[in-house]
Protein backbone atom coordinates (compact mmCIF):
# COMPACT_ATOMS: atom_id res chain seq x y z
CA UNK A 1 0.00 0.00 0.00
CA UNK A 2 1.64 3.40 -1.26
CA UNK A 3 1.03 6.11 1.40
CA UNK A 4 -0.38 9.81 -0.21
CA UNK A 5 1.57 12.35 -1.19
CA UNK A 6 -0.74 14.60 0.61
CA UNK A 7 0.10 14.89 4.59
CA UNK A 8 -3.39 15.95 6.54
CA UNK A 9 -3.94 19.32 7.35
CA UNK A 10 -2.80 20.48 11.06
CA UNK A 11 -6.19 20.60 13.74
CA UNK A 12 -7.53 24.17 13.60
CA UNK A 13 -6.85 26.60 16.27
CA UNK A 14 -10.19 26.42 18.26
CA UNK A 15 -11.45 29.94 19.57
CA UNK A 16 -13.41 31.14 22.65
CA UNK A 17 -16.98 30.82 22.46
CA UNK A 18 -18.81 34.12 21.86
CA UNK A 19 -20.68 33.69 25.44
CA UNK A 20 -17.28 34.69 27.15
CA UNK A 21 -17.69 38.29 25.42
CA UNK A 22 -21.60 37.77 27.07
CA UNK A 23 -20.09 36.97 30.75
CA UNK A 24 -17.01 39.29 29.88
CA UNK A 25 -19.62 42.63 30.15
CA UNK A 26 -21.94 41.28 32.33
CA UNK A 27 -19.60 40.78 34.90
CA UNK A 28 -17.95 44.25 33.98
CA UNK A 29 -20.92 46.16 34.61
CA UNK A 30 -21.66 43.93 37.82
CA UNK A 31 -18.44 44.94 39.25
CA UNK A 32 -18.96 48.09 38.22
CA UNK A 33 -22.02 48.39 40.79
CA UNK A 34 -20.14 46.74 43.84
CA UNK A 35 -17.13 48.49 44.02
CA UNK A 36 -18.38 51.62 42.74
CA UNK A 37 -20.75 51.25 46.12
CA UNK A 38 -18.00 49.47 48.05
CA UNK A 39 -15.01 52.38 47.50
CA UNK A 40 -17.39 54.84 49.20
CA UNK A 41 -19.12 52.70 52.18
CA UNK A 42 -16.51 52.71 54.82
CA UNK A 43 -16.43 56.81 54.05
CA UNK A 44 -20.20 57.05 53.67
CA UNK A 45 -20.28 55.41 57.27
CA UNK A 46 -17.78 57.31 58.81
CA UNK A 47 -18.19 60.68 57.34
CA UNK A 48 -21.77 60.98 56.70
CA UNK A 49 -23.34 58.44 59.08
CA UNK A 50 -20.54 59.51 61.80
CA UNK A 51 -19.77 55.65 62.51
CA UNK A 52 -16.82 55.43 64.37
CA UNK A 53 -13.77 52.87 63.28
CA UNK A 54 -14.29 50.52 65.31
CA UNK A 55 -18.41 50.57 63.97
CA UNK A 56 -17.16 51.16 60.53
CA UNK A 57 -14.75 47.64 61.02
CA UNK A 58 -17.95 45.58 62.08
CA UNK A 59 -20.12 46.96 59.47
CA UNK A 60 -18.00 46.55 56.81
CA UNK A 61 -16.57 43.51 57.83
CA UNK A 62 -19.90 41.82 58.29
CA UNK A 63 -20.73 43.14 55.25
CA UNK A 64 -17.55 42.24 52.77
CA UNK A 65 -18.38 38.58 54.76
CA UNK A 66 -21.69 38.03 53.89
CA UNK A 67 -21.73 39.32 50.43
CA UNK A 68 -18.74 36.25 49.79
CA UNK A 69 -20.85 33.48 52.06
CA UNK A 70 -23.55 33.42 50.53
CA UNK A 71 -22.56 32.58 47.52
CA UNK A 72 -22.08 29.20 49.08
CA UNK A 73 -25.66 28.94 49.58
CA UNK A 74 -26.72 30.75 45.83
CA UNK A 75 -24.55 27.68 44.22
CA UNK A 76 -26.18 24.67 46.03
CA UNK A 77 -29.70 26.70 45.03
CA UNK A 78 -28.51 26.79 41.69
CA UNK A 79 -27.08 23.22 41.21
CA UNK A 80 -30.54 21.65 42.99
CA UNK A 81 -33.01 23.78 42.47
CA UNK A 82 -32.93 27.06 39.92
CA UNK A 83 -30.06 26.60 37.48
CA UNK A 84 -27.84 29.16 36.81
CA UNK A 85 -29.50 31.29 34.60
CA UNK A 86 -32.54 31.69 37.02
CA UNK A 87 -30.10 32.41 39.98
CA UNK A 88 -28.33 34.67 37.85
CA UNK A 89 -31.42 37.10 37.10
CA UNK A 90 -33.05 36.65 40.15
CA UNK A 91 -29.19 37.46 42.32
CA UNK A 92 -28.92 40.38 40.04
CA UNK A 93 -33.08 42.03 40.31
CA UNK A 94 -32.24 41.82 43.92
CA UNK A 95 -29.08 43.63 43.90
CA UNK A 96 -30.44 46.33 41.69
CA UNK A 97 -32.67 46.96 44.31
CA UNK A 98 -30.34 46.78 46.83
CA UNK A 99 -28.25 49.64 45.21
CA UNK A 100 -31.23 51.88 44.69
CA UNK A 101 -32.11 51.41 48.72
CA UNK A 102 -28.79 52.78 49.28
CA UNK A 103 -29.75 56.04 47.64
CA UNK A 104 -31.96 57.19 49.92
CA UNK A 105 -30.73 58.66 53.30
CA UNK A 106 -33.04 57.23 56.32
CA UNK A 107 -30.73 54.67 57.54
CA UNK A 108 -32.99 51.45 57.93
CA UNK A 109 -32.74 52.33 54.03
CA UNK A 110 -28.92 51.75 54.59
CA UNK A 111 -29.22 48.64 55.98
CA UNK A 112 -31.96 47.18 54.00
CA UNK A 113 -29.92 47.85 51.36
CA UNK A 114 -26.65 46.21 52.34
CA UNK A 115 -29.01 42.77 52.75
CA UNK A 116 -30.33 42.69 49.12
CA UNK A 117 -26.86 43.18 47.79
CA UNK A 118 -26.08 40.45 50.38
CA UNK A 119 -28.66 38.06 49.25
CA UNK A 120 -28.35 39.36 45.56
CA UNK A 121 -24.77 38.63 45.28
CA UNK A 122 -24.71 34.87 46.76
CA UNK A 123 -26.92 33.77 43.85
CA UNK A 124 -25.42 36.17 41.24
CA UNK A 125 -21.84 35.61 41.82
CA UNK A 126 -20.66 32.01 41.64
CA UNK A 127 -23.12 31.03 39.26
CA UNK A 128 -21.47 33.41 36.62
CA UNK A 129 -18.56 31.93 37.58
CA UNK A 130 -19.26 28.25 37.00
CA UNK A 131 -21.44 29.06 33.54
CA UNK A 132 -18.22 30.35 32.31
CA UNK A 133 -16.15 27.00 33.14
CA UNK A 134 -19.32 24.57 31.47
CA UNK A 135 -18.65 26.71 28.60
CA UNK A 136 -14.95 25.14 28.22
CA UNK A 137 -16.24 21.18 29.01
CA UNK A 138 -14.65 20.63 25.76
CA UNK A 139 -12.15 23.65 25.24
CA UNK A 140 -10.16 22.45 28.63
CA UNK A 141 -6.88 24.14 27.45
CA UNK A 142 -8.42 26.96 27.22
CA UNK A 143 -10.00 27.23 30.73
CA UNK A 144 -7.02 29.38 31.98
CA UNK A 145 -7.03 32.12 29.23
CA UNK A 146 -10.69 32.36 29.34
CA UNK A 147 -10.94 33.18 33.66
CA UNK A 148 -7.83 35.56 32.81
CA UNK A 149 -10.00 37.63 30.21
CA UNK A 150 -12.63 37.36 32.62
CA UNK A 151 -11.29 38.77 35.34
CA UNK A 152 -9.79 41.37 33.40
CA UNK A 153 -13.71 42.34 32.72
CA UNK A 154 -14.01 42.42 36.51
CA UNK A 155 -11.17 44.63 37.14
CA UNK A 156 -12.02 46.88 34.32
CA UNK A 157 -15.76 47.51 36.15
CA UNK A 158 -13.66 47.80 38.94
CA UNK A 159 -11.52 50.82 38.13
CA UNK A 160 -13.74 52.79 36.33
CA UNK A 161 -16.42 53.03 39.20
CA UNK A 162 -14.07 54.56 42.15
CA UNK A 163 -13.84 57.52 39.63
CA UNK A 164 -17.33 57.87 38.86
CA UNK A 165 -18.47 57.24 42.49
CA UNK A 166 -16.10 60.11 44.00
CA UNK A 167 -16.97 62.57 40.65
CA UNK A 168 -20.78 62.21 41.85
CA UNK A 169 -20.52 62.19 45.33
CA UNK A 170 -18.57 65.25 45.10
CA UNK A 171 -20.65 66.63 42.62
CA UNK A 172 -24.10 65.91 43.46
CA UNK A 173 -23.99 63.64 46.92
CA UNK A 174 -23.53 60.24 48.27
CA UNK A 175 -26.75 59.26 47.21
CA UNK A 176 -26.06 59.97 43.38
CA UNK A 177 -22.95 57.60 43.70
CA UNK A 178 -25.02 54.81 45.23
CA UNK A 179 -27.51 55.29 42.52
CA UNK A 180 -25.00 55.00 39.77
CA UNK A 181 -24.19 51.56 41.48
CA UNK A 182 -27.74 50.64 40.37
CA UNK A 183 -27.79 51.38 36.96
CA UNK A 184 -24.57 49.79 36.68
CA UNK A 185 -26.79 46.33 37.47
CA UNK A 186 -29.63 47.70 35.29
CA UNK A 187 -27.14 47.65 32.31
CA UNK A 188 -25.62 43.97 33.61
CA UNK A 189 -28.58 42.23 33.65
CA UNK A 190 -29.66 43.62 30.30
CA UNK A 191 -26.58 42.41 28.30
CA UNK A 192 -27.33 38.68 30.05
CA UNK A 193 -30.73 38.48 28.77
CA UNK A 194 -30.27 39.71 25.43
CA UNK A 195 -27.63 37.55 24.11
CA UNK A 196 -28.27 34.77 26.73
CA UNK A 197 -28.31 32.39 23.42
CA UNK A 198 -24.54 32.47 23.49
CA UNK A 199 -24.08 31.11 26.97
CA UNK A 200 -27.17 28.42 27.06
CA UNK A 201 -24.54 25.54 27.00
CA UNK A 202 -23.25 26.76 30.23
CA UNK A 203 -25.96 27.33 31.80
CA UNK A 204 -27.57 23.77 33.04
CA UNK A 205 -26.06 22.23 36.26
CA UNK A 206 -25.16 18.57 35.37
CA UNK A 207 -27.13 17.56 38.55
CA UNK A 208 -29.99 19.03 37.23
CA UNK A 209 -29.79 17.22 33.80
CA UNK A 210 -29.17 13.78 34.10
CA UNK A 211 -32.05 12.65 31.89
CA UNK A 212 -30.20 14.72 29.09
CA UNK A 213 -27.96 12.83 27.30
CA UNK A 214 -26.48 15.65 25.31
CA UNK A 215 -25.13 17.22 28.26
CA UNK A 216 -21.88 15.56 29.57
CA UNK A 217 -19.65 15.52 31.74
CA UNK A 218 -16.37 13.81 33.27
CA UNK A 219 -17.04 10.79 35.57
CA UNK A 220 -15.28 10.51 38.61
CA UNK A 221 -14.51 7.96 41.20
CA UNK A 222 -15.26 8.32 45.40
CA UNK A 223 -11.77 8.76 45.95
CA UNK A 224 -11.09 10.99 42.93
CA UNK A 225 -14.20 13.26 44.32
CA UNK A 226 -12.53 12.81 48.01
CA UNK A 227 -9.21 14.25 46.21
CA UNK A 228 -10.07 16.92 44.95
CA UNK A 229 -12.75 18.23 47.46
CA UNK A 230 -9.77 18.19 49.82
CA UNK A 231 -7.37 20.13 46.92
CA UNK A 232 -10.01 22.67 46.65
CA UNK A 233 -10.33 22.66 50.87
CA UNK A 234 -6.65 23.60 51.04
CA UNK A 235 -6.63 26.08 48.33
CA UNK A 236 -9.56 27.88 50.75
CA UNK A 237 -8.06 27.76 53.77
CA UNK A 238 -4.78 29.55 52.14
CA UNK A 239 -7.08 32.09 50.32
CA UNK A 240 -8.68 33.05 53.39
CA UNK A 241 -5.50 34.98 54.48
CA UNK A 242 -5.19 36.36 51.23
CA UNK A 243 -8.49 38.08 51.27
CA UNK A 244 -7.79 39.24 54.89
CA UNK A 245 -4.92 41.07 53.73
CA UNK A 246 -6.54 41.69 50.26
CA UNK A 247 -9.70 43.73 51.56
CA UNK A 248 -7.61 46.05 53.89
CA UNK A 249 -8.23 48.06 50.28
CA UNK A 250 -11.62 49.25 51.17
CA UNK A 251 -10.66 49.90 54.45
CA UNK A 252 -7.91 50.81 56.50
CA UNK A 253 -5.59 51.71 53.00
CA UNK A 254 -8.10 53.99 52.58
CA UNK A 255 -8.05 55.89 55.79
CA UNK A 256 -4.12 55.68 55.00
CA UNK A 257 -4.63 57.22 51.98
CA UNK A 258 -6.75 60.04 53.41
CA UNK A 259 -4.62 60.30 56.67
CA UNK A 260 -1.38 59.70 56.53
CA UNK A 261 -0.10 60.12 52.50
CA UNK A 262 0.98 63.65 51.41
CA UNK A 263 -1.79 63.88 48.35
CA UNK A 264 -4.73 66.22 47.60
CA UNK A 265 -6.38 63.16 45.66
CA UNK A 266 -9.84 62.09 47.44
CA UNK A 267 -9.29 59.08 49.11
CA UNK A 268 -11.74 56.59 47.17
CA UNK A 269 -9.87 56.70 44.10
CA UNK A 270 -6.89 55.12 45.19
CA UNK A 271 -9.29 52.06 45.27
CA UNK A 272 -9.08 52.28 40.86
CA UNK A 273 -4.97 51.75 41.25
CA UNK A 274 -5.81 48.08 41.78
CA UNK A 275 -7.93 47.36 39.38
CA UNK A 276 -5.70 49.53 36.30
CA UNK A 277 -2.44 47.92 37.64
CA UNK A 278 -4.91 44.45 36.79
CA UNK A 279 -5.02 45.71 33.38
CA UNK A 280 -1.75 46.64 33.06
CA UNK A 281 0.02 43.28 34.25
CA UNK A 282 -2.70 40.68 33.08
CA UNK A 283 -1.23 40.62 29.23
CA UNK A 284 2.49 41.45 30.79
CA UNK A 285 2.29 38.01 33.06
CA UNK A 286 -0.03 36.36 30.79
CA UNK A 287 2.50 36.58 28.16
CA UNK A 288 5.26 35.51 30.96
CA UNK A 289 3.46 32.74 31.68
CA UNK A 290 3.43 31.37 27.97
CA UNK A 291 7.43 32.32 27.75
CA UNK A 292 7.64 30.32 30.62
CA UNK A 293 5.32 27.21 29.01
CA UNK A 294 6.61 27.11 25.70
CA UNK A 295 9.96 26.10 27.36
CA UNK A 296 8.65 23.92 29.86
CA UNK A 297 9.48 26.13 32.98
CA UNK A 298 5.77 27.13 33.61
CA UNK A 299 4.97 27.19 37.43
CA UNK A 300 1.97 24.99 38.13
CA UNK A 301 -1.70 26.34 39.34
CA UNK A 302 -0.77 25.51 43.47
CA UNK A 303 2.93 27.20 42.55
CA UNK A 304 1.33 30.08 41.49
CA UNK A 305 -0.63 30.32 44.67
CA UNK A 306 1.99 30.30 46.52
CA UNK A 307 3.84 32.82 44.94
CA UNK A 308 0.81 34.88 45.43
CA UNK A 309 1.27 34.63 48.93
CA UNK A 310 5.27 35.52 49.28
CA UNK A 311 4.03 38.10 47.15
CA UNK A 312 0.99 39.34 49.45
CA UNK A 313 3.73 39.34 52.36
CA UNK A 314 6.48 41.53 50.18
CA UNK A 315 3.20 43.86 49.32
CA UNK A 316 2.14 44.81 53.40
CA UNK A 317 6.22 44.39 54.52
CA UNK A 318 6.60 47.98 52.37
CA UNK A 319 3.55 49.90 53.82
CA UNK A 320 4.71 48.34 57.26
CA UNK A 321 8.00 50.14 56.49
CA UNK A 322 6.30 53.12 55.14
CA UNK A 323 4.42 53.72 58.31
CA UNK A 324 8.01 53.15 60.49
CA UNK A 325 9.25 56.33 58.21
CA UNK A 326 6.32 58.38 58.96
CA UNK A 327 6.29 57.73 62.71
CA UNK A 328 3.46 55.69 62.49
CA UNK A 329 0.87 58.59 61.84
CA UNK A 330 2.43 60.72 59.72
CA UNK A 331 2.02 61.56 56.05
CA UNK A 332 4.38 59.87 54.14
CA UNK A 333 4.97 60.44 50.24
CA UNK A 334 2.18 58.44 48.04
CA UNK A 335 4.83 56.09 46.40
CA UNK A 336 4.67 53.97 49.43
CA UNK A 337 1.64 53.07 48.89
CA UNK A 338 1.28 52.48 44.94
CA UNK A 339 4.24 49.65 45.61
CA UNK A 340 2.13 47.95 48.21
CA UNK A 341 -0.71 48.15 45.51
CA UNK A 342 1.66 47.47 42.69
CA UNK A 343 3.06 44.36 44.71
CA UNK A 344 -0.79 43.16 45.45
CA UNK A 345 -2.01 43.41 42.19
CA UNK A 346 1.05 40.71 41.25
CA UNK A 347 0.00 38.69 44.34
CA UNK A 348 -3.68 38.85 43.08
CA UNK A 349 -2.54 37.54 39.85
CA UNK A 350 -1.27 34.53 40.58
CA UNK A 351 -3.63 33.54 43.00
CA UNK A 352 -7.55 34.99 42.13
CA UNK A 353 -7.88 34.10 38.28
CA UNK A 354 -5.83 30.85 39.16
CA UNK A 355 -8.51 30.09 42.22
CA UNK A 356 -11.17 29.90 39.98
CA UNK A 357 -10.14 28.44 37.12
CA UNK A 358 -8.92 25.60 39.33
CA UNK A 359 -12.51 25.31 41.11
CA UNK A 360 -14.06 24.59 37.61
CA UNK A 361 -11.11 22.38 36.90
CA UNK A 362 -11.27 20.33 40.18
CA UNK A 363 -14.96 20.58 41.27
CA UNK A 364 -16.81 16.93 40.53
CA UNK A 365 -19.73 18.03 38.26
CA UNK A 366 -22.44 17.42 41.07
CA UNK A 367 -20.63 19.76 43.20
CA UNK A 368 -19.62 22.57 40.64
CA UNK A 369 -21.61 25.43 41.82
CA UNK A 370 -21.48 24.63 45.51
CA UNK A 371 -17.74 24.45 45.05
CA UNK A 372 -17.56 27.84 43.41
CA UNK A 373 -19.12 29.07 46.34
CA UNK A 374 -17.32 27.47 48.44
CA UNK A 375 -14.26 29.59 46.95
CA UNK A 376 -16.14 33.25 47.92
CA UNK A 377 -17.08 31.73 51.14
CA UNK A 378 -13.02 31.77 51.44
CA UNK A 379 -13.49 34.80 50.41
CA UNK A 380 -16.22 35.75 52.73
CA UNK A 381 -13.99 34.52 55.61
CA UNK A 382 -11.07 37.02 54.91
CA UNK A 383 -13.28 39.92 54.23
CA UNK A 384 -14.74 39.47 57.58
CA UNK A 385 -11.57 38.85 59.48
CA UNK A 386 -10.34 42.16 57.49
CA UNK A 387 -12.76 44.44 59.07
CA UNK A 388 -12.65 42.35 62.80
CA UNK A 389 -8.72 43.31 62.28
CA UNK A 390 -9.65 46.90 60.79
CA UNK A 391 -11.01 47.42 64.11
CA UNK A 392 -7.58 47.45 65.71
CA UNK A 393 -6.76 50.20 63.51
CA UNK A 394 -6.89 53.25 65.94
CA UNK A 395 -5.76 51.32 68.60
CA UNK A 396 -2.35 50.36 67.06
CA UNK A 397 0.91 51.34 65.46
CA UNK A 398 0.47 51.78 61.39
CA UNK A 399 3.65 49.62 61.16
CA UNK A 400 2.54 46.93 63.70
CA UNK A 401 -0.63 46.28 62.43
CA UNK A 402 0.65 45.87 58.45
CA UNK A 403 3.09 43.71 60.18
CA UNK A 404 0.74 41.21 61.38
CA UNK A 405 -0.38 40.52 57.73
CA UNK A 406 3.03 40.06 56.83
CA UNK A 407 3.06 37.06 59.28
CA UNK A 408 -0.01 35.58 58.47
CA UNK A 409 0.84 35.77 54.55
CA UNK A 410 4.05 33.87 55.75
CA UNK A 411 2.16 31.77 57.69
CA UNK A 412 -0.47 30.44 54.68
CA UNK A 413 2.26 30.09 52.53
CA UNK A 414 4.16 27.62 54.69
CA UNK A 415 0.81 25.44 55.24
CA UNK A 416 0.74 25.55 51.16
CA UNK A 417 4.41 24.36 50.87
CA UNK A 418 3.30 21.22 53.33
CA UNK A 419 0.39 20.08 51.05
CA UNK A 420 1.73 20.97 47.55
CA UNK A 421 2.69 17.74 46.09
CA UNK A 422 -0.52 16.40 46.70
CA UNK A 423 -1.80 19.14 45.35
CA UNK A 424 0.16 18.98 42.21
CA UNK A 425 -0.72 14.80 41.71
CA UNK A 426 -4.70 15.78 42.27
CA UNK A 427 -4.09 18.75 39.49
CA UNK A 428 -2.13 16.92 36.76
CA UNK A 429 -4.31 13.87 37.06
CA UNK A 430 -7.77 16.47 36.72
CA UNK A 431 -5.59 18.15 33.35
CA UNK A 432 -5.00 14.91 32.21
CA UNK A 433 -8.33 13.87 32.49
CA UNK A 434 -10.35 16.95 31.08
CA UNK A 435 -7.70 16.83 27.81
CA UNK A 436 -8.85 13.42 27.32
CA UNK A 437 -12.40 13.63 27.54
CA UNK A 438 -12.54 16.91 25.23
CA UNK A 439 -10.52 14.40 22.90
CA UNK A 440 -13.34 11.67 23.17
CA UNK A 441 -15.88 14.41 22.69
CA UNK A 442 -14.79 16.14 20.00
CA UNK A 443 -14.35 12.79 18.02
CA UNK A 444 -17.87 12.06 18.86
CA UNK A 445 -19.13 15.40 17.31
Amino acid sequence: MTQSSTSPAPPAKRRHPPGLQVLFFTEMWERFSFYCMLSILTLYMNESLLFNTDTVGQIYGGYVGLVYFTPLLGGILADRILGFRRAIFIGGVIMGIGHLLLAFPPLPTFFAGLGCLIIGNGLFKPNISTILGNLYRNLPEKRDDAYNIFYMGINLGAFISPLIAAYLRYKFGWHYAFGAAGLGMVISLTIFTLFRKHVAAGEISTSMSKADPTIQDIKLTPKQERDRVFALLMVFAVVIVFWMAFKQQGFTLTFWARDCTRTSLSPELFQSVNPAFILIFTPLLVTFWNVLRRRGKEPSTASKIALGMLLTAGAYAIISLAGRVGGDFGRVNVNWLLGTYAVITLAELCLSPMGLSLVSKLAPPRMRGSLMGGWFCATAIGGYLSGLLGGLWDDMRHSSYFFILVLASLAAFAVLLLVIKRLHGTISEAEEMARQFAEKQSRAS
